[in-house]
């Protein structure tokens, strides 16, 4: 195995013959890449596998594993595929050619490759990956990280399929007074700051914020990528938000500055998850029965005075030591039948 230290993209080649990967590797070096070496197609994917490169030079006839199972293993790959393959090969026929590309290959070279042949086709390769990175970079910014493996596994689809899981509604109480009382640019401070405190509570149980809207945020758990507790995963990520609200106030108090106080609502159950928008504008969300009454126990944490209310399904999924008082069932707007619920205690939770 080989390796400069000099700039330039960082190319994998794969070939048997020792002397091919010699020469090919300083062609390689002497365009200004850095080259690494594998012997077979094993080791090719252990080094894929165990370090980053942005093309590879793969040899077809080969032991152990030949370059069509290489290739047919990074495009099932999810961490691979996206890696462009250029076959270096003495094989001759049209359907060796065809079978590579329908497996994934970039382009197809015969042997002895011509250098500035070789050149443009590695050239063309690492623009198309350069593209590739900035879009997943891009999904990456605009969408969570659970979004985004959910697009690059099934891509994207306007609509949605029923799954199960829970949905969490946050909002700042009495926002409105709050907000006047300083200036725009303290209240975006402010609004950044429950942001950042929310979502690090989130995600740290398994959730992703699926919706901001002004003082509030919708939040998902078990949903894109299933979530086999998820009604514990967000009851304890509500008991971390109030808990970080908690030290953020004191924060607040020894500055001089307002505090805050917030309302959680749970609800667990069947949902319809996926796209919603157009082609052009979208985005990944929950609609149904369960995400209604999670938003009406947002709201009911008014008049309940109470930090977190859940519903009967989130209760029975949640573990013995967190602490819930039963509250009776609500009739709330717009449902016929009463809603079983609870609030979760918070000064009983350790």
């Amino acid at each position: 195995m080989a390796e400069s230290t000099r700039g330039g993209a960082r190319l994998l080649v794969v070939d048997d013959n020792k002397v091919n990967r010699l020469l090919l590797g300083r062609n390689l070096e002497l365009l200004g890449h850095r080259v690494a070496m594998a012997e077979n197609g094993r080791v090719a994917l252990e080094m894929l596998r165990r370090e980053p490169f942005d093309l590879v030079l793969l040899d077809i006839e080969m032991p152990e594993l030949d370059g069509f199972q290489v290739l047919e293993q990074i495009r099932n790959d999810l961490q691979l595929r996206d890696v462009p393959v250029i076959v270096t090969s003495s094989l001759e026929g049209v359907d060796n050619v065809v079978r590579c590309i329908e497996l994934g290959a970039e382009d197809y070279l015969n042997k002895p490759v011509n250098p500035g042949l070789l050149k443009a086709r590695i050239g063309a390769s690492l623009e198309k990956k350069r593209l590739r990175d900035q879009l997943k970079e891009l999904v990456r910014r605009f969408a969570t990280p659970e979004v985004a493996q959910d697009l690059a596994q099934s891509g994207f689809t306007l609509g949605g399929k029923r799954v199960r899981g829970s949905v969490l509604f946050a909002d700042i109480r009495s926002f409105t007074p709050l907000a006047e009382s300083q200036s725009p640019e303290e209240t975006i401070e402010l609004l950044n700051t429950f942001y950042t405190l929310m979502f690090n509570a989130i995600s740290g149980h398994g959730g992703i914020v699926s919706e901001i809207a002004g003082d509030g945020l919708m939040a998902i758990f078990g949903v894109p990528l299933p979530l086999a507790d998820h009604c514990e995963s967000a009851a304890l990520a509500a008991l971390e938000m109030i808990e970080l609200i908690d030290l953020f106030n004191v924060d607040q108090k020894a500055a001089g500055k307002p505090q805050i106080r917030i309302g959680i609502g749970i609800a667990s159950g069947e949902m319809v998850a996926g796209y919603t928008g157009t082609n052009e504008r979208a985005t990944y969300t929950c609609i149904g029965d369960t995400v209604n009454v999670a938003a009406r126990l947002e709201s009911h944490t008014k008049v309940a005075q109470c930090a977190i209310l859940i519903d009967a399904a989130t209760r029975a999924g949640l573990r013995s030591d967190i602490p819930v008082d039963a509250l009776g069932p609500v009739t709330f707007r717009g449902k016929t039948q009463a809603v079983e619920v609870f609030s979760v205690n918070i000064a009983g939770k350790d």
